[in-house]
């Protein structure tokens, strides 16, 4: 009796003590949690701070002084320009606003263009690779090539392909089938946006067609079925099953493709060089030569902060466009 009657106490005090001590276990763990994602994502926010915003803060800087290349060695002391850079670059009568707004829209179609076509070849590729046949694997790879390649030794072959005496694009349609009465220039003069666009678009469509599977994946393949037997086409299956379903895959993929197309600077840069000729002047090489050609970096900056807002007005509305369309279509 003595022995119960003693441990009865011990018990109930061990209890109040666990009771205390179970609540701050729960909050440490919880705080444990909560901090674990933000700890794993410090380098990566260190990493964007130190490769874009720092960089983009002291653009936004520039762009309101007149850099020039007798301020470059100490750009801090360059003088103040207020909003000039920006009211220059806006001035559409002026020759330097008026070549801004027509590379401005030489991008705005190329992109158009580029952005339709990846999009269509990737998912054209896509559907076609659902079905299982002999080789589809080793096809898949081979789709896969082009984004696989360097950009520099992929657009460097390019070059070389369309070069006018000795490329094997000239050398086909001119030599082998005679469709031309001259070997043409495919890196000056109009045909330049043509070879820009073949270009960018072989290298762009894979990524479009791997997306594009990868969505492809979570169709069930009972609907198609289902579809089938009930008399659908292939036409209509792809109209009322495939796209509607891949319409958030579709939502993000062109959006990617619309912003990595129009800042895309590394394509005509090594494919024509510091000066682009002036049908494929894409914004992201004229505000280049504005800034390291005239070695006007005020202004350059200027450009870039406008294109900067562009995109994201342009991001911003696309968005809210889509996201109201998701609601409409749940509702």
């Amino acid at each position: 009796m003595t022995t119960t009657a003693a441990l009865v106490p011990g018990e109930r005090t061990a209890g109040k003590n666990d009771s205390g001590a179970a609540p701050r276990r729960r909050r440490s763990g919880r705080l444990r949690k909560i901090g674990l994602p933000y700890l794993l994502l410090l380098p990566a926010l260190l990493l964007e701070l130190l490769v874009h915003l720092v960089p983009m803060i002291i653009g936004i800087v520039v762009s309101f002084r007149q850099l020039t290349q007798f301020y470059i060695r100490d750009w801090a002391t360059a003088p103040s320009a207020g909003f000039d850079n920006y009211a220059v670059s806006v001035d559409f009568d002026a020759p330097v606003g008026e070549a801004l707004m027509q590379s401005f829209l030489t991008t705005c179609l190329f992109t158009l263009l580029s952005v339709g076509l990846r999009w269509f070849l990737g998912t054209a590729a896509a559907v076609f690779m659902q079905e299982t046949f002999r080789g589809r694997g080793l096809l898949r790879t081979l789709f896969l090539v082009p984004y696989a390649l360097p950009v520099y030794a992929a657009v460097i072959t390019w070059a070389f392909m369309f070069q006018r005496d000795n490329g094997i694009v000239n050398h086909v349609i001119h030599d082998q089938l005679g469709l031309t009465d001259s070997p043409p220039f495919w890196l000056i003069g109009d045909n330049a946006f043509v070879t820009l666009l073949v270009v960018a678009v072989w290298k762009g469509w894979p990524f479009a067609f791997l997306i594009m599977m990868a969505g492809l994946q979570n169709i069930p393949r009972d609907v198609y079925e289902a579809a089938a037997l009930d008399g659908a086409g292939v036409w209509q299956q792809i109209r009322r099953i495939t796209l509607p379903s891949l319409r958030p895959v579709n939502q993000v993929l062109v959006l990617v493709l619309f912003l990595w197309t129009f800042n895309d600077f590394n394509t005509p840069f090594v494919l024509f060089g510091k000066a682009a000729p002036a049908s494929a002047d894409l914004i992201s090489i004229h505000i280049y030569q504005s800034s390291f050609q005239t070695w006007n970096f005020g202004t350059g900056s200027a450009m870039s902060v406008l294109l900067l807002l562009f995109l994201l007005a342009v991001t911003g509305l696309y968005l809210l466009f889509t996201s109201r369309g998701k609601q409409a279509t749940d509702a």
